[in-house]
């Protein structure tokens, strides 16, 4: 990094201190609007979409500045972007979305004005995704949707869903997919959040009844959403990685100073597992920078996003076990008990990363992405 990249970080370092938004507010729609303002800011100042292009709104920032700003924006404990747009609508859009679809719909993204939830999964199609049952019927100028979606994160905030539909027979599979990108507020969109293990809603199932939908909010052609889909997963698996080496970063320290304070460090076989800990949030790091300069490099994260993806799932739910060993009795006192350690914190993470492992991909899924496009070995013959 050069004297003007660390320029940069000190400059990115002091705009998020003197504009830090403050505490998260406890009530849902406090937070929300909180969020919103904050991105409000960012994108205001400059601030937002470190890899966007500038006519998007974003900073068009050079490898060694992405880095630079993941690692700050980590380290200020600021909300993160709201929805899964930005880190993989966002890219699909501006790769294949059409003139009059970028203009509409970037931008109001980037700045958090609207809200966007990934409609992709159905209660038959998670993992086999090419298996999706719900329908898009052309009437004219519109489609009308049918179907039902799952595990949809952020939905009962979206405002809009991207979503994958069959617009080809029910035995197309991948060939007869495509991607809409349908009003989340429109007439037969009925959204019902899941409760989860840590006891909040962090997913949502999504019902479609005759939802109309444009056909001007067609991403690509007809039938020719598969494509679209892997540079949408791609970039999930990509979104955020150098953010969450970060993250991880300073929840280790935090780990670490945990230990301490419980005299656990004395204990050799602790000392041998933060070690590991230590070991691996320093590969993902490294993991991440690969995976941003593939996107620079090659406009897409590749194959070796899956590779990222799975690390990272796996070294979370690790952590997070072993902070709870840690604990000891106090691992199964919840948020709101009053003798929880550090507001129950690591026994809500506990809880939350049990999904790391299935979200964004299972951890199958990804040892077979690696397996077949990384390794060469043999694979099963697309139907």
């Amino acid at each position: 990094m050069s004297e003007t990249d660390e320029e940069f970080r000190e400059d990115l370092r002091a705009f998020l201190a003197e504009h830090h938004p403050g505490r998260r507010p406890k009530g849902r729609g406090e937070r929300l609007a909180w969020q919103k303002a904050w991105l409000a800011t960012l994108f205001d100042a400059g601030y937002a979409g470190p890899s966007w292009p500038r006519e998007y709104g974003g900073m068009d920032l050079s490898f060694a500045r992405q880095v630079i700003y993941q690692e700050e924006y980590a380290k200020a404990r600021v909300p993160r972007p709201l929805g899964t747009g930005p880190g993989i609508a966002a890219p699909t859009i501006i790769r294949y979305g059409a003139a009059a679809q970028k203009e509409r719909f970037l931008r109001p993204m980037l700045r958090g004005d609207e809200v966007w939830a990934q409609g992709y999964s159905e209660p038959g199609a998670g993992s086999d995704l090419s298996a999706l049952r719900t329908t898009a019927r052309r009437d004219g100028d519109v489609y009308v949707v049918d179907g039902q979606k799952v595990w949809t994160s952020a939905a009962d905030i979206a405002d809009i869903l991207f979503t994958l539909v069959r617009t080809g027979p029910p035995e197309s599979r991948a060939k007869g997919i495509s991607y809409l990108l349908v009003d989340a507020h429109a007439p037969g969109v009925t959204v019902r959040p899941l409760r989860d293990l840590t006891g909040e809603a962090r997913f949502c199932e999504v019902f479609l009844d005759g939802v109309r939908v444009p056909v001007a909010n067609r991403v690509g052609e007809e039938n020719g959403g598969w494509p679209l889909v892997r540079t949408s997963l791609g970039h999930e698996r990509a979104a955020g990685a150098m953010n969450q080496a970060a993250l991880y970063r300073r929840v280790l320290d935090e780990l670490i100073e945990l230990a301490r304070r419980r005299g656990a460090t004395a204990d050799a076989l602790v000392r041998d597992r933060l070690a590991d800990l230590e070991m691996r949030v320093r590969i993902m790091r490294y993991t991440g920078t690969r995976t941003i300069a593939d996107i620079m490099a090659n406009g897409e994260p590749g194959p070796a996003s899956s590779t990222s993806r799975l690390f990272i799932a796996t070294f979370e739910q690790d952590l997070h076990e072993f902070a709870v060993e840690l604990l000891g009795a106090h691992g199964m006192l919840g948020r709101h008990d009053p003798h929880a350690v550090e507001r129950g914190r690591w026994v809500w993470g506990f809880l939350r990363t049990r999904a790391s492992t299935i979200g964004a991909g299972t951890a199958e899924i990804q040892r077979n992405t690696i397996a077949e496009k990384l390794l060469g070995l043999p694979r099963e013959e697309a139907r």
